[in-house]
């Protein structure tokens, strides 16, 4: 693989392309102000502002969203998973119909794998402006996003329509449903009823890994985060592990797998067959299967990444306990 090649399959942090208008809520206050951004794969967004950096997907997505103080996303659902790290800052997730089944505070390298068929939502509790990495199961990302009824009906005031094509109307520039599309439908009360109201001791346990613990957990090899025998037992159609300075080796290796790499803390050296780079925090990098690879640390001090990998188990519900 030469230098040009492998960097066409590295996209940087400061090169990151956000979308202010990407979902239904992109005009309703307390939410009009967060970036959404599809690094791997189209996502889930709703509007064809949206860049795609890398289109061919191995499995799975891989996006962000980045937002100021008090930025909130609002209450939505997917059919396959949708994992986030956070990357910086300090984030509140809640769920429910409502959002008030449960809650969780994440800091900065936390992962949560959470369950699919809830509403689920977040925001930025923090100081500065935010960004957590997303991980979406699927080649199409579950087809898309339900949302919470109340955040369509919300949206209506402030301009946004969502089509039954699953494209967004914006009246504030004069734009309206095509002939022959009618909204997106609510969900009827029977949908709503039958979703899980999943408490806070239901889900941390099982569902949130904490960046301490897999620091302590790959002191000598890689950490098992999610997977079928992992921290957090799931099936996604991915695994993902965590390493960090201990759990690496500067010999070269292969994988019939798609690896996808994203540096935590630190900055990493790769080395593969045709060259070297440097991959930094917040950076995304997509190795092909068979390419021979290293990751070793470029300096002292502290270093953690996450890898993901695709499997062959198909993208779908989680595996519930």
């Amino acid at each position: 693989m030469t230098p040009a090649e492998m960097d066409a399959r590295i996209v940087r942090y400061g090169e990151l392309v956000p979308c202010k208008t990407a979902f239904i809520d992109a005009h309703t206050p307390g939410s009009d102000q967060k970036e959404n951004f599809t690094i791997i794969g189209g996502g889930v967004s709703e509007s064809p502002d949206q860049h795609v950096h890398i289109k061919d997907t191995p499995g799975f997505n891989i996006g962000a969203a980045g937002q100021p103080p008090k930025c909130r996303n609002s209450l939505h659902s997917h059919s396959t998973a949708e994992v986030f790290f956070v990357l910086k800052g300090r984030w509140r997730f809640f769920w429910g119909r409502w959002g008030k089944a449960g809650e969780v505070v994440l800091e900065e390298g936390d992962i949560f794998n959470i369950p699919t068929g809830i509403f689920r939502g977040f925001e930025n509790i923090g100081t500065d402006y935010g960004m957590i990495m997303a991980i979406l199961g699927g080649d199409d990302a579950g087809g898309g996003v339900l949302w919470a009824p109340q955040v369509i009906e919300d949206a209506k005031d402030h301009g946004l329509v969502l089509g039954a094509n699953g494209k967004l109307y914006d009246s504030k520039k004069g734009e309206k449903l095509p002939d022959g599309v009618g909204p997106m439908p609510l969900l009827d009360q029977g949908v709503l009823d039958r979703m899980p109201e999943f408490s806070t001791q239901d889900v941390v346990p099982h569902f949130v890994a904490r960046y301490l613990d897999m620091m302590a957990l790959s002191d000598r090899q890689p950490a098992k985060v999610i997977g079928a025998d992992a921290m957090l037992r799931d099936r996604p159609g991915f695994e993902v592990e965590f390493l960090s300075r201990g759990s690496i080796s500067p010999e070269l290796y292969t994988t019939e797998r798609h690896e996808i790499l994203m540096p935590m803390r630190g900055h990493w050296w790769l080395d593969y067959d045709g060259g070297s780079t440097v991959l930094n925090p917040g950076d995304t990098c997509a190795v092909p299967p068979g390419v021979s690879r290293s990751l070793v640390p470029a300096m002292t001090g502290e270093a953690s990444l996450y890898r993901v990998r695709n499997t062959d188990d198909p993208a779908g519900p989680t595996q519930l306990r």
